[in-house]
């Protein structure tokens, strides 16, 4: 067990060290490029931090498992936007700048949306709950189609902190890809090790996967949202969330789909309305508590929400 409890440590501090550097390094090419770091939070740093989801998604379709993919991706959805969004909001509110709460807000409800009605579709046209390939392609067109407009309409619109070291944009790129490599490493570290000692101290499988590795691959977007929200980087902790449940959805979810037809018949309908559920309440954020900000009310309510849905999980157990 000793090694385990030295390989978790060393996982967990290549986390917390990979998140401080790819918030600077992120940060810093927002400042040169002139893009907002939200739009850098929501494309570069969204879709690394979502690399295990796309690993153990694509490994999932390639091996027939479409259970795998399908949880996996939902899964992370629901936690990335409840309880890891819930305690950045706690810890450092947010503000939702105009862009978010007509464009980027309402586009992540939409893709939630497109994904139950084209499952819906296919149970109602073929008796199937499932996403087919026709669909798959469908996700990965919106997709591109999103991130080239996110580039395009993504400069700059809050106030940067001119006090903030300047940081050239050679190193800022090499501290983006350390800080992603950090993160991805010290997450599957992280993971193995805390279900290794888990398992030694007798601790039920099902448990472990309720806790450990449901939230495993959302590791890299709980420390990154968190660095964000202590160096007062709001709109970078929001794009990454964003960012990550998009790119799950029309990334991962579609390309999967390409790969194999995915079942859905073992989602249950609460699953798939606390995914509803949790990318509305970020919409309402904006009208509850002290408007335009995901501030600490609106926090302690998506982990209110995300206590809730875990209990429901363990009385399925």
């Amino acid at each position: 067990m000793l090694i385990s409890v030295i390989l978790f440590l060393v996982g967990l501090a290549l986390i917390i060290f990979g998140a401080d550097y790819l918030v600077d390094g992120a940060s810093a090419v927002a400042r040169k490029a002139g893009i907002s770091e939200f739009v850098i939070g929501l494309t570069i740093v969204g879709m690394g931090t979502s690399a295990p989801e796309m690993v153990v998604s694509f490994l999932g379709a390639l091996e027939g498992n479409a259970d795998i993919a399908v949880g996996n991706v939902m899964g992370s959805n629901i936690f990335n936007t409840l309880l890891i969004l819930g305690l950045t909001a706690v810890l450092m509110p947010m503000a939702i700048t105009p862009g978010n709460r007509r464009k980027d807000i309402p586009f992540n409800i939409a893709v939630t949306v497109l994904l139950l009605l084209l499952v819906l579709k296919n149970f109602y046209l073929g008796g199937a709950m499932k996403l087919g390939r026709g669909d798959g392609a469908l996700l990965l067109a919106v997709f591109v189609g999103y991130m080239i407009l996110s580039f395009r309409s993504g400069k700059a619109e809050e106030t940067e902190d001119k006090e903030e070291k300047v940081i050239r944009t050679f190193p800022a790129i090499l501290m983006i890809a350390g800080g992603l490599a950090g993160l991805i490493v010290g997450g599957r570290l992280f993971v193995d090790n805390a279900t290794d000692i888990a398992r030694q101290l007798g601790i039920s499988d099902k448990f472990i996967a309720i806790t450990i590795l449901a939230g495993g691959t959302s590791m890299p977007e709980l420390a990154t949202c968190v660095v964000a929200a202590i160096k007062k980087k709001g709109q970078l902790a929001l794009g990454n969330i964003l960012g990550s449940n998009v790119f799950n959805i029309l990334l991962i979810l579609g390309g999967s789909a390409l790969i194999t037809p995915l079942s859905f018949a073992s989602i249950d309908p609460v699953d798939m309305g606390v995914l509803v559920l949790s990318a509305v309440m970020l919409l309402t954020a904006v009208f509850t508590g002290k408007k335009n900000v995901l501030d600490r009310f609106d926090g302690a309510l998506l982990l209110l929400v995300e206590a809730a849905y875990l209990v429901w999980l363990f009385m399925k157990l």
